[in-house]
């Protein structure tokens, strides 16, 4: 420990021919004022001074005696040599105030002519701009009075007052041409200073030259401030000198805090032991980056040679890193560096930081195997995120291929290097798979994309010994950890396997897809530019994947059956095809919602007298349930619009049969009702080109006039079906023939993100848009919709206006009185032959003859006769009454009933509907 005092005490102790360190006025004030630097002297002087005895001292100054004589002989000698001490104290502090002003005006000046940058600055066109400010922070930062850099001419291109640039050196500049370090001594504009002038040197050759230089009073400053404090302390030694040597013993021991001479050493030599013994690294570092103190378990740590102590730890043959660190002295909290094959946790803090010594201790501990348990804590921390974004990350959506591509792209690069999902293509359509079944590629994902593996799409041919055959027929996952040793992968595909090798492609796991006892396909991983292979913990990390992401894509594969099946139910209550008829040129799309099938309708009903009836509707709620209402309401509207009811009647019924439905459901299966059901119910005739529209809680409809505006007319909107309570009213529109009539569910019009108001004026802006023929009209509608995911259904029909010509229409008005009959017979006749139908006029005048008949005889009067020639002869009778005649089978007795039973033989259709004015007999024929 003494050896420890003797290199750190005081600040004084450095070796012979070294640099002397850095002082500042507190270490030369320690040096001075005691040897145990941190004692409480205040409380030592205040105990000393009890022990004190002042009546004695005066009696011993005072005497004759020779005791006198000896202690004002000592008192003179002791003064004499305080005296001398001070002045020669004050001589050394400016010697070496002179000294330490040469060293640091020589170190800047190098430093600063040795510094990067500073010949390639003296070489560009600005030196000045370069150097100036490099310069000026150069001289604050080692707080000296002047940094000037020069050509070899003596120019400045530095100096701390700008206006002196450019002028000549004031100096002598010779021998630091000559390539030699010159120090003056002169008086400058500041003071008396110390300034070196150091060439700067390119190639050996002298470019330039830089001049640093402090004043000695900078430097020596501190000798006039300790000056006041010597003089005290010489009056203190002089006053102590007299109260003898008992005193000074006494306070000595209680300056050391009663510690005696074998105490110290005692409690050195522990520090000593245990500074050597602890284990971990303890490294002192000076000021100027030499290694001051190492201790045994540092020179173990870092394989220091012997003669370490002392040297810089640049040329310690450390890691750049570490000796970086220790050289900057800056403060690091468990820094790991590696130092040959150990790890290092280094810990660093200066030792200036309250006026202490400059420099740093550091200590070094060794994590090599910390750093491996932390690694693999790392390895599996990264496992369990893997996990985690496999939970919230897979199954994102209901579809069987994209559940497949969630599982591939997280695994790569993550995992592996290549990810191949392989699933049998009863799973791609929602089935159940077969192992007989054939596997395809479904999912491909990879750090590169011109890896010989399978494509997606491609079909997977295995044999028995292929690792992912024998995971699907054992249920557990195969390691194959080196594949140029697995026989049976190569016997797969000998040639794709040869072309795999030769592209890295090294390691695999195959892991079959199961989900319960149903094995849905094979999960193949793929390492290649990870040259380790794979090994049995991450078999288990791949297990724990395919096992989440089978669950989501078994989801998706029975979501896929059900949203086929309810689309397979859907697609068959919807109509395959219109019916023909030649009152309305339509066009029609439907959408199914992509999240499930909703119950959204429309049909196309001719109806008698060439007159056409359109129908949307939709029934709230998606899936089977939904589609199996909105089956049950199209048959309804079919049968309904059979009995020729006007649209607000049709309505009515219709609002009935829901009701009942939701009855039935709420008492037998507890289910919701069906309420939120809407239905659009139009009726156009081509003869009057009147449209009869009535609407039960649906969007209103959109109308396209012949010249391209747009509006929407006011229908009445009724409630939705199954409220019941409220009638239902119509609205009669005039439709001139051209004009576009345009249907639609909410689906078109509504979403989540917008309102309905928002979606009839975009829908309106699509319409004013959009080209003449129906077909047009759906494109432009459809292409203006938002490129989002439709959640709900949407049906849409569009249809153009015709008008029946007017020389197709023979209309005649008849007398009650059947003499009348055989009139009617001669006009139909002859109204046969202009149409150049001749072959109808027999079965014609029959039809005509019966129907007139029963109408003067039952009918009362107002009877009219209607002919339309459209795509089939119409013959209808209209009259008074709202009797409707029965069709009977007449007995060979009977005189009468056969009438009605000639017509329906006669026509292919007849039948009655009914109007305000009364009821219309109506029969069709088919043309020749």
């Amino acid at each position: 420990m003494v050896r420890l005092l003797g290199r750190f005490g005081g600040g004084s102790a450095r070796r012979p021919g070294g640099p002397r360190p850095p002082q500042t006025p507190d270490d030369a004030h320690d040096r001075h004022e005691g040897p145990l630097k941190g004692s409480s002297p205040t409380r030592v002087e205040r105990d000393g001074a009890r022990t004190r005895r002042p009546g004695a001292l005066r009696a011993a100054v005072g005497g004759r005696s020779v005791a006198g004589q000896v202690f004002v002989l000592q008192v003179v000698i002791v003064l004499l040599l305080v005296v001398a001490a001070v002045v020669a104290l004050v001589l050394q502090v400016r010697h070496d105030s002179t000294v330490e002003a040469r060293n640091r005006s020589v170190a800047v000046a190098q430093a600063f002519a040795n510094a990067p940058g500073t010949v390639e600055a003296l070489r560009s066109p600005d030196p000045s701009a370069v150097l100036q400010p490099r310069a000026e922070a150069a001289r604050r930062a080692t707080d000296v009075d002047f940094i000037v850099v020069m050509d070899t001419n003596g120019i400045r291109y530095t100096h701390p007052k700008p206006d002196r640039i450019g002028k000549k050196f004031v100096g002598d500049i010779a021998p630091a041409l000559a390539g030699r370090v010159v120090t003056e001594d002169i008086t400058g504009t500041i003071g008396p200073l110390v300034q070196a002038v150091v060439p700067i040197k390119d190639d050996g050759k002298v470019v330039g030259l830089v001049s640093a230089g402090i004043t000695t009073a900078k430097v020596g400053g501190t000798a006039n401030q300790q000056l006041p404090l010597l003089l005290m302390a010489a009056a203190v030694g002089l006053a102590l000198a007299t109260a003898g040597t008992a005193l000074v013993s006494r306070r000595l021991l209680r300056q050391t805090h009663g510690l005696g001479p074998h105490e110290m050493t005692r409690m050195y030599e522990h520090h000593d032991a245990v500074l050597h013994a602890v284990r971990e690294g303890v490294l002192i570092v000076g000021g100027e980056g030499r290694l001051l103190l190492a201790n045994d378990e540092a020179h173990r740590l870092l394989d220091l040679p012997a003669d370490a102590e002392g040297r810089h730890v640049l040329d310690l043959a450390l890691p750049a890193d570490t000796a970086g660190l220790l050289a900057s002295g800056r403060v690091a909290t468990d820094e790991v560096h590696r130092v040959k094959d150990r790890l290092l946790a280094v810990n660093q803090r200066p030792t200036d930081i309250q006026g202490g010594p400059p420099g740093s201790v550091a200590t070094l501990r060794d994590s090599t195997e910390l750093r491996a348990l932390s690694g693999r804590a790392e390895v599996a921390r990264e496992r369990l995120d893997m996990l985690y974004d496999a939970t919230v990350g897979i199954g994102t959506s209901l579809d069987v291929t994209r559940t497949a591509e969630e599982l591939a792209e997280l695994a790569v690069p993550r995992f592996a290097d290549f990810a191949t999902v392989d699933l049998f293509d009863a799973v791609l359509s929602g089935g159940q798979p077969e192992a007989a079944t054939t596997l395809r590629r479904t999912a491909l994902s990879g750090i590169r994309e011109d890896a010989p593996l399978f494509k997606v799409g491609e079909r997977i041919p295995l044999v028995d010994s292929a690792p992912q055959a024998r995971g699907i027929s054992s249920g557990r996952a195969v390691l194959e950890p080196r594949l140029a040793e697995a026989t049976g992968w190569h016997a797969q595909d000998r040639e794709r396997s040869a072309h795999v090798m030769e592209y890295g492609i090294h390691s695999l796991i195959a892991v079959p897809l199961r989900a319960g006892n149903l094995v849905l396909g094979t999960v193949s991983f793929w390492r290649s530019d990870k040259p380790q292979p794979f090994d049995t913990e991450e078999v288990a990390l791949a297990e724990e994947l395919v096992t989440r992401a089978a669950v989501s894509i078994d989801n998706a594969r029975r979501y896929t059956r059900e949203h086929t099946m309810a689309v397979t139910l859907q697609r068959s209550l919807l109509p395959r095809r219109l019916p023909e008829q030649d009152a309305l040129d339509i066009a029609y799309k439907y959408l199914p919602a992509q999240a499930g099938v909703g119950g959204d309708w429309f049909d196309v009903l001719p109806l008698s007298g060439a007159r056409v009836a359109l129908v949307v509707g939709d029934v709230v709620g998606h899936g089977l349930h939904a589609a199996a209402t909105m089956g049950r309401l199209r048959t309804a509207v079919h049968n309904f619009s059979a009995l020729d009811l006007p649209p607000d009647e049709l309505l009515a019924l219709l609002d009935e049969l829901v009701a009942r439905i939701d009855q039935d459901e709420a008492e037998e299966s507890g289910n919701s009702p069906v309420t939120g059901a809407t239905c659009l119910y139009a009726v156009y005739d081509p003869v009057s080109r009147l449209c009869t529209i009535a609407r039960a809680g649906h969007p209103p409809p959109a109308l396209i006039h012949p010249d391209g505006s747009v509006e929407y007319p006011d229908v009445p909107a009724g409630p939705p079906l199954g409220l019941g309570g409220l009638p239902f009213e119509t609205a009669d529109l005039e439709l001139a023939e051209g004009s576009r009539l345009v249907l639609y569910t909410d689906g078109l019009v509504e979403d989540r993100e917008r309102d309905i108001d928002v979606g009839l004026e975009l829908l309106r802006a699509s319409l004013a848009q959009a080209g003449p023929s129906p077909e047009d009209t759906t494109r432009a509608v459809l292409d203006a919709r938002p490129p989002s995911r439709a959640t709900d259904d949407i049906a849409l029909i569009v249809a153009r206006t015709r008008a029946l010509a007017a020389d197709r229409i023979a209309e005649w008005q008849v007398p009650a009185d059947p003499a009348a009959v055989s009139d009617v017979r001669a006009a139909v006749s002859r109204q046969l032959a202009r149409w150049g139908l001749d072959e109808l006029a027999f079965t014609t005048e029959l039809i005509l003859s019966e129907l007139v008949t029963n109408a003067i005889r039952y009918g009362g009067d107002s009877i009219h006769v209607r002919m339309l020639y459209d795509r089939v002869l119409i013959c209808e009778v209209f009259d008074g009454s709202s009797t409707s005649p029965h069709l009977r089978y007449a007995a060979m007795t009977d005189e009468g009933g056969r009438g009605l039973f000639l017509v329906a033989q006669l026509s292919e259709r007849w039948g009655t509907r009914y109007t305000p004015a009364g009821k219309v007999i109506w029969a069709e024929q088919p043309l020749p």
